[in-house]
């Protein structure tokens, strides 16, 4: 009788051993698969004596990458890489593919895919002392106001040239969405209502009405020498408010408008990388074991760590029968680590220094 117990459990034993080897190497893909994916990346060029395809490839690589870069560097902090050699950009290239080709009058014609590895663009980016962003793209509703402080006016939806043209021009890098206001009567009476203290009037009549519960609101205060952008910026309930000054633009001409517009934009996207910044330098060290009962708590597991953008790297560090054992670098506080898991749907237990999963 003993012996026949001692070879069951040797069998269950064997039975755990492999059901951990199989989670390990056929589970979710770990984070070195991870990729920041740039698609559409187009490229032309003559074709002439001296053509190379392979000199097209690598433009239409250094053209996703300051893509790339424009999605989740700020502005200023762009300048500090406009010169990476090739070789360093390609070592940071886990594939692409060449989407469509063709030659038109002696034109090649090339669309490429390329996906670059989270892991080594950060790193990079660390070693330039830049921290990057995660590249959420967002919707705000974008209610921009002209004050003609001469007239006591203010316009809203007619005459209002930067309202007409916010949305003229797509630029493919911008993560943020403006939704701007239907032209509501209604609306224009409301805020005319609160011209004199339009810099205190919090607009929620006038918010309320629209689905989106994040918004941007701008004063356009015409000087006599500059433009005067007071900005109320709403996100997850908190209030940031920005003041810039500009150099005399006519508002009323397109090319001064449009420049104003690309300026601003610029402002308001960095500030939302700014709020979605990752400290690439804080590294914290996770222990956390899951029980082996279920195989796709394992691999969900993995999945929404591959997910997330504020796992620097996991590794598995050993098995047993009864638990999966995994040590998690994360980009953050353990509160900030349990907060966004338990979005997930995940509770730890963290009395023991090993954290497990409830």
């Amino acid at each position: 009788m003993f012996q026949i117990k001692k070879i069951k459990l040797k069998i269950l034993y064997i039975f755990f051993i492999v059901l951990s080897l199989n989670l390990f190497f056929f589970s979710t893909d770990k984070i070195f698969s991870k990729s920041f994916d740039i698609e559409n990346v187009d490229i032309s060029r003559p074709f002439e004596i001296n053509f190379d395809k392979n000199d097209v490839i690598d433009e239409g690589f250094n053209q996703a990458f300051f893509e790339l870069i424009s999605l989740i560097v700020n502005s200023e902090d762009q300048e500090k890489i406009n010169n990476i050699k090739l070789n360093k950009l390609k070592g940071m290239i886990e594939s692409f593919s060449i989407q469509e080709e063709k030659f038109i009058n002696d034109i090649y014609y090339v669309n490429l895919g390329v996906s670059f590895n989270k892991k080594k663009v950060y790193n990079y980016l660390e070693s330039k002392n830049i921290f990057p962003s995660v590249p959420t793209r967002k919707k705000f509703l974008f209610i921009p106001i002209i004050i003609d402080e001469n007239k006591k006016d203010l316009l809203l939806f007619n005459n209002n040239k930067i309202f007409e043209n916010w949305n003229k021009n797509y630029v493919k890098t911008h993560l943020i969405e403006y939704i701007l206001p239907t032209e509501d009567l209604e609306d224009l009476n409301q805020i005319k209502k609160n011209y004199e203290n339009i810099e205190q009037y919090n607009f929620d009549e006038v918010i309320s009405k629209y689905n989106l519960k994040d918004s941007i609101i701008s004063l356009f205060f015409r000087g006599e020498d500059k433009i005067r952008v007071l900005t109320r910026i709403t996100y997850n309930k908190n209030v940031i408010l920005k003041n810039q000054s500009f150099s005399q633009k006519n508002i009323s001409e397109i090319d001064q408008i449009e420049k104003l517009i690309e300026e601003l934009k610029t402002v308001y996207e960095d500030h939302w990388k700014k709020i979605n910044q990752i400290n690439t330098s804080i590294k914290l060290l996770l222990n956390i074991k899951i029980n082996n009962k279920s195989s796709i708590i394992i691999s969900d597991f993995e999945k929404d760590l591959n997910d997330l953008d504020l796992i620097n790297d996991y590794f598995i560090t050993k098995f047993d029968k009864d638990f999966t054992f995994y040590q998690v670098i994360f980009n953050g506080t353990p509160s900030n680590f349990l907060k966004i898991m338990e979005e997930k749907n995940y509770s730890f237990d963290t009395q023991n220094k090993i954290w497990s999963i409830n």
